[in-house]
């Protein structure tokens, strides 16, 4: 379910919470105001706001004589409305995405311009979808992927392997380039553990 979860530098708009109600409606017509409220993230008065405004736009129906048989149902409007909304969000969000590509590859280009040809990423996740990203528009190579967590050895991302990290020494980069921002410190020891001083060790952030 999509909720439009209070970030620190993308807060939720009134657009956003009426996209979040409505794809709620959409998916449970017989949940309740509370639940809709608990899927979409936001209060159960701040969901009553919603139905009573998205009504009054017929947007939607409500049928049911008490709370315990209420439910809510899109008219036609209400659909188009819920097209256009997730549409609307699509698009911005891959607006979104492509502004952090290419901030990322600046940051990335200056690493080639250090004398860095290829890259070990280390941390594979969803950071490191980004950064792999933007590492094709820049001249790097990443040539292995290595993470500390177990069970991911031995699986795909994006055409290589991932491997632990005892293997860096083996892959022989330019660099390794961390692309987790939540436990770089940790992932920095570990490094330094496997391969001293020898590889440069390169961060996003």
């Amino acid at each position: 379910m999509f909720k439009p979860f209070p970030f620190k530098y993308i807060s939720p708009t009134k657009h956003t919470r009426c996209l979040s109600v409505l794809l709620s409606i959409h998916k449970t017509p017989d949940a309740s105001q509370h639940s809709i409220a608990r899927r979409s993230n936001l209060s159960s008065s701040m969901v009553n706001n919603y139905i009573k405004q998205l009504k009054r736009d017929n947007l939607i129906t409500i049928e049911g004589e008490t709370n315990r048989t209420l439910s809510y149902h899109l008219t036609s409007a209400g659909q188009n409305k819920l097209n256009e909304a997730l549409l609307s969000f699509t698009i911005e969000t891959m607006q979104l995405y492509s502004f952090v590509k290419q901030e990322i590859a600046q940051i990335l280009q200056s690493f080639f311009e250090e004398g860095i040809r290829t890259l070990v990423l280390f941390g594979v996740a969803e950071t490191a979808e980004v950064v792999y990203a933007a590492i094709k528009r820049t001249p790097l190579v990443v040539i292995g992927t290595v993470d500390s967590d177990m069970s991911k050895h031995g699986t795909p991302f994006n055409g290589f392997v991932i491997q632990p990290p005892e293997k860096i020494i083996q892959i022989n980069p330019d660099a390794i380039l961390i692309t987790s921002f939540s436990k770089q410190e940790e992932i920095h020891d570990c490094i330094r553990q496997i391969s001293g001083d020898c590889i440069p060790v390169k961060k996003i952030v």
